[in-house]
């Protein structure tokens, strides 16, 4: 919701088929390192389920490697597809997932979060722990605990190792007709699924039968570790069967894929699957957390093209049917702050402030109004004094900076930006409003380091590469910072020798 400059950097604008030689390039180098990309719950825009890709094999790789691929494969992701950066969404992913996992059976707790700006159904697990999340999961579920579900199902992928399992009985298919396979399937997950399955000649359909037929037991598996992480998480075990409820409504009246796609398939008998082992469980009431529904308006509003239009559509809410008038009303409240109307968005935020006084989303809400209004004091001491009680919180911080920004006070948001990069190395946003803030300070060489990092987060390498060395140009006589930026010169190296990109 925030439009900023951008320096040279990924091309979201580009299609598939511009970058599908890239991609082929990039799922090669995929099956070679034993790294896959589950799609779990994978929906295209014509409801099409796609296949799980499998684990790192742990005959043939550790977990400390496999958690390095995973970082190679999170860089090769984020270069060619859009990711998003809304602070808010991030944090709430992440501490429900810090939450599931220390109840899953997922030993290593090192989680990277993806979330992607994309409205279909889908998420998907990567070892070395990786998760993504589409935008669309938000919109489809009913409450926090089916949300929930999803992911602890991705958990339970991460923590069985599933690929690792079946690479034995993969070993047998050629790299190209994996390559091949695993382009397809990026190709039908993002550009659409026709397109994605003409891309499958019969040799690997063939090829890709044989293996759905073994994941779909790593599917049972998931779904039943997934539901203990939430029994023993104290969520709603029938959260599970709610969401393929809802995922199955989607599909019926639509044209699916063959049987032999569908390894996550939404069937009535995986519904009852589900339903019968969460009646093993005692019944009780669970409380619907509030939070979901001001995350479930923030991903319905990542797709809005007219706030006009979604102004009236929130206000309808609060005088219909809404499964949490919270939520409408901060929805509309942010509609109305979008399309200028800040008048009336203060009074919906001040009785949102009203009903929860010290809820953080609420107050970037008003602290973002008063930036629209030009009364950045006024913005800026709200967001410190928040920041109070809450001096990690990453939305906090990352809305502080957006706004000194705005306000022209670029020696406070470095002094900000700098404090959290610390904290979040590898969060691309941070280092990319910090490359942005350098270079409005003047500060060049940190305009560079700060770019390359940046770079390297999004497996841009070349260019991270020309940051650091024209970083290193001008270090003069700062024998530290001389060493620290060839160092990392030598970090991009190694990693553009571990994708052999040249």
């Amino acid at each position: 919701m925030l439009n900023r400059p951008t320096f040279p950097q990924r091309c979201p604008n580009k299609t598939l088929w511009q970058t599908l030689p890239s991609i082929l390039y990039i799922a090669f180098l995929a099956v070679l390192f034993s790294v896959y990309s589950t799609q779990s719950y994978a929906n295209t825009k014509n409801n099409i389920l796609l296949p799980d890709l499998g684990d790192a094999s742990s005959g043939l790789v550790s977990p400390a490697q496999e958690y390095r691929l995973g970082q190679m494969w999170l860089r090769m992701y984020r270069s060619q597809v859009r990711t998003s950066s809304d602070p808010l969404l991030h944090e709430y992913i992440e501490n429900l997932l810090a939450d599931l996992v220390q109840y899953s059976e997922l030993k290593d707790h090192r989680l990277d979060l993806l979330v992607v700006p994309n409205p279909t159904i889908n998420a998907f697990a990567v070892p070395g722990g990786v998760i993504g999340v589409h935008t669309g999961l938000f919109l489809y579920a009913g409450d926090e605990d089916q949300f929930a579900s999803v992911l602890a199902h991705e958990l339970a992928h991460l923590s069985q190792r599933h690929y690792a399992r079946s690479r034995e009985k993969q070993s047998n298919s050629s790299i190209p007709t994996m390559a091949g396979i695993l382009a397809s399937l990026v190709l039908a997950a993002t550009a659409g699924g026709d397109a994605g399955m003409a891309a499958l000649t019969a040799t690997q359909a063939a090829a890709l039968d044989s293996q759905l037929r073994f994941s779909r037991q790593n599917e049972q598996e998931a779904d039943r570790i997934g539901m203990l992480t939430m029994v023993n998480a104290g969520r709603n075990p029938d959260a599970g069967a709610q969401m393929f409820e809802r995922m199955l409504r989607e599909t019926r009246y639509r044209s699916r894929p063959p049987e032999f796609l569908l390894t996550h398939p939404v069937t009535e008998s995986r519904v009852a699957d589900a339903r019968n082992r969460a009646q093993r469980y005692p019944k009780r009431q669970y409380n619907s957390n509030e939070e979901f529904y001001l995350m479930q308006v923030r991903a319905r509003l990542a797709h809005e093209t007219n706030y006009s239009i979604a102004a009236k559509r929130f206000a309808n809410e609060l005088e219909g049917d809404t499964p949490s008038m919270l939520g409408s009303r901060y929805g509309l409240a942010l509609s109305l702050t979008e399309s200028g109307r800040y008048d009336d968005a203060r009074r919906n935020i001040n009785l949102l402030l009203k009903e929860k006084p010290d809820h953080i989303a609420f107050h970037i809400a008003a602290a973002k109004l008063d930036a629209k209004e030009k009364k950045f004091d006024q913005a800026q001491n709200r967001l410190q004094k928040q920041l109070q009680y809450s001096p990690q919180s990453h939305s906090l911080n990352i809305a502080l900076a957006e706004i000194l920004m705005d306000a022209g006070r670029y020696a406070q948001a470095e002094i900000t930006l700098k404090q959290h990069s610390q904290r979040r190395p590898k969060d691309e946003y941070t280092w990319y409003l910090l490359a942005e803030v350098h270079g409005l300070a003047g500060d060049i060489l940190g305009l560079h380091q700060a770019r390359a990092e940046y770079f390297i987060l999004n497996g841009i390498f070349d260019k991270a590469r020309r940051q650091l060395e024209n970083a290193l140009k001008i270090t003069g006589d700062d024998q530290y910072t001389k060493a620290l930026i060839q160092q990392r010169l030598l970090d991009v190296a190694r990693m553009i020798k571990e994708v052999d990109m040249r």
